[in-house]
């Protein structure tokens, strides 16, 4: 699914370079569940962009789902984000004044997919992670575990190749954490290669497998013992 290849960035502001990658090899399969892990300033933040294709590598390769993507041109890479990545951030990045059903069906707008297929398909994601009964419900009507699983329907509406999550439980209690973490679990359990980046070495114990990052480097890279594994209490069972 992904491989990457002697991969480096550097930020240059003119006045200081920052080597933020520094000679990064990663192999990520199908069905996998990794938490890429670091302090601040580690590069697992970088990292992540280039994943998401948001952001380009100064140099090596970016193999995602067979596609060598890190000569793309900018509407190239918008169309791989739009097909193979869905995206959660731990800030939700819901629109405020609009519904969580037209909040989940925003990606497909851009698909170009029918009015009807968007309603159709985005009603059933959002039954899928247990919140059938908040369809209508604006953000500022949703708790914070709820705002979160309206941004995870709305990563799978487009049926991804890929879910990457950026801290999706830094804003959350533990009890939603956990909630969560669970849905995560399960769309991994269904085929969904999930990529999170955490902190938080508990969040990280959910996953199968952790990446250790340190000053740009992947210092670690190890299989998760003993996984906490929590069945989930939605309409994902």
């Amino acid at each position: 699914m992904i491989k990457i290849e002697n991969l480096g960035k550097i930020y240059d502001t003119g006045k200081i370079s920052v080597e933020a990658l520094k000679e990064v090899n990663l192999q990520i399969g199908k069905d996998e569940f990794v938490s890429i892990m670091g302090a601040s300033g580690s590069g697992k933040s970088t990292l992540m962009n280039i994943l998401g294709c948001l952001d380009r590598p100064t140099s090596g390769r970016y193999t995602l789902d067979e596609v060598s993507v890190e000569n793309l041109n900018e509407v190239e890479l918008a169309a791989i984000r739009n097909k193979k990545i869905g995206f959660v951030f731990q800030s939700f990045n819901l629109l405020p004044r609009t519904s969580a059903l037209k909040n989940v069906e925003l990606p497909m707008t851009y698909a170009g997919i029918s009015k009807k297929e968007r309603r159709q398909k985005a009603l059933e994601v959002l039954e899928k992670v247990g919140l059938g009964d908040r369809v209508d419900h604006l953000p500022n009507e949703l708790s914070g575990g709820q705002k979160q699983r309206v941004a995870i329907a709305r990563a799978l509406v487009n049926d991804p190749s890929i879910l990457l999550a950026d801290e999706p439980t830094g804003n959350l209690d533990t009890k939603s954490g956990q909630e969560i973490m669970s849905i995560f679990q399960q769309l991994n359990r269904e085929g969904v290669t999930v990529v999170l980046v955490t902190h938080e070495p508990e969040i990280a114990q959910h996953t199968k497998r952790i990446v250790l990052f340190r000053d740009g480097r992947l210092i670690e890279d190890k299989k998760v013992k003993d996984q906490i594994i929590i069945r989930p209490q939605t309409a994902l069972e």
